[in-house]
């Protein structure tokens, strides 16, 4: 997978060097000497990947690496520290101004390679969301990602796999400071527990005595349940090619023991940080999913989802020689409601009504708002008789109690009239709406408040 990284230091052995060892690996690469012209270059959205040196003049790395975090538009976008500096505190620090990951000088080739591959593969499923999340955004539907790439990290669930029982117990403790932890030395169970949902991050020892931790993490992610859910390794130094294996099977991060406990927190806090804000992003997507096919006033589906929907439901009851029964609904005099008593008081009917009716059909019926006061409700698996009654039960049951209004405070009596058609076998779904809406107009010209049903 390729990506362009930017690589930003003020020493020109150390640029060639890094450009060197990415462009062998078929990276592009750009280069920055300080931090205003990295600013820059992010800021016009030319970078995937940031590694970004500590020591510059002027505005050092992690000033840097706090402005692109701080910025909405460059929160997403996956920043590694590269320095000479080697203390658990100056790691503490780079990861607290927001960066992904700390590499120390001289830089690893093999984990500089894999740290980036890893990063990349979060950032085109970063940019997918985003530009996902944008569409919505032209739908107009406000965008929750930008709180959540400024969210703290904390107050999130965790779950240890661990059965070692002193390793667990510091790893337990280091974290139960900001969130709700669990403890989990059955990798099996781990695996259930995460798929029940309620988990935000699993931190998993690659030292276990009866399983492999990497087949837990390469089984977390081919869940559907499980596959976004962060993973933090915790390995010892001797490990280190089974945490290459692991980054390559999208593990997120790792830390080597003696773990330093707050460079633990702060990998922790990295971690749930990026969860949220990619959650945020998929339930942006999901929001203009919905709007697309629902009807945000009754919450019913719209006519768009029906006509989608209907060709399938009308081909599966004819190849199986059932009927399909399609109802159309017409609220009656519903211009005099919003006319006499307001819009509120005529949304109020609306969304009362999508109510009454649900409660009379089938889970397997679909009913959807066609637009204003007419609805349609198809039934699969019902002929035209069964489809009279169920109309008649429906008709009933708008009739019957008066539509409260105003928030209660007054109610009107609202009644509805009813068509009905039914399949013909092959190709009848092109009259079908029409035959139904024939038999609607017959129940407004005969008096309103009636069901009649089209002869076959």
């Amino acid at each position: 997978m390729t990506a362009r990284i930017l690589v930003v230091d003020d020493v020109l052995p150390n640029i060639k060097l890094l450009e060197a060892r990415l462009t062998a690996e078929y990276f592009d690469v750009m280069t920055a000497t300080n931090g205003p012209e990295a600013l820059s270059i992010c800021a016009e959205g030319l970078a995937d990947i940031v590694l970004l040196d500590v020591m510059m003049p002027g505005m050092d790395g992690f000033e840097v690496c706090r402005r692109l975090k701080s910025d909405p538009k460059t929160a997403h976008l996956p920043v590694i520290m590269v320095t000479a500096l080697d203390q658990p505190s100056d790691r503490v620090k780079g990861l607290d101004a927001g960066a992904d990951d700390f590499l120390t000088k001289p830089v690893d080739e093999i984990a500089l390679i894999a740290r980036v591959r890893s990063l990349a593969r979060l950032k085109v499923m970063l940019d997918e969301l985003r530009t996902r999340a944008d569409t919505s955004a032209s739908l107009g539907i406000l965008s929750t990602a930008g709180p959540a790439a400024m969210d703290k990290g904390v107050g999130g669930r965790i779950m240890v796999v661990d059965d070692r029982a002193s390793s667990a117990e510091r790893l337990m403790s280091s974290l139960s400071a900001e969130h709700t932890m669990e403890l989990q030395t059955d990798c099996q169970e781990a695996l259930f527990r995460g798929a029940e949902g309620g988990i935000d991050l699993f931190v998993i020892s690659l030292g276990l005595k009866e399983y492999d931790g990497l087949r837990l993490c390469s089984q977390l992610r081919s869940l559907e349940r499980t596959r976004n859910l962060p993973l933090l390794m915790i390995a010892d130094l001797e490990d280190r090619a089974r945490v290459l294996r692991g980054l390559d099977l999208g593990v997120n991060d790792y830390l080597m023991r003696p773990i330093d406990r707050n460079e633990l927190l702060a990998r922790v806090r990295t971690q749930l940080r990026r969860k949220r804000y990619a959650d945020a992003l998929r339930d942006n997507v999901q929001a203009s999913i919905e709007m697309a096919v629902v009807d945000t006033l009754t919450g019913l589906n719209n006519r768009r989802y029906l006509e989608t929907h209907l060709p399938a439901m009308v081909a599966k009851s004819t190849s199986r020689g059932r009927a399909l029964s399609l109802m159309v609904l017409d609220i009656d005099h519903f211009k005099k409601v919003n006319d006499t008593y307001g819009h509120d008081a005529g949304d109020d009917v609306l969304r009362g009504f999508s109510q009454r009716v649900k409660r009379v059909i089938r889970q397997a019926d679909l009913m959807c708002r066609l637009g204003g006061e007419e609805f349609i409700v198809a039934m699969p698996d019902t002929p035209i008789d069964i489809a009279e009654k169920v109309a008649e039960r429906v008709r009933a049951a708008v009739q019957g109690d008066k539509f409260p209004i105003d928030g209660g405070e007054r109610a009107i009596p609202v009644t509805v009239s009813i068509g009905l058609a039914v399949t013909q076998g092959e190709g009848a779904i092109d009259t079908l709406f029409k035959r139904a809406d024939k038999a609607l107009y017959r129940s407004k010209n005969e008096g309103r408040n009636r069901v009649t049903a089209e002869a076959a």
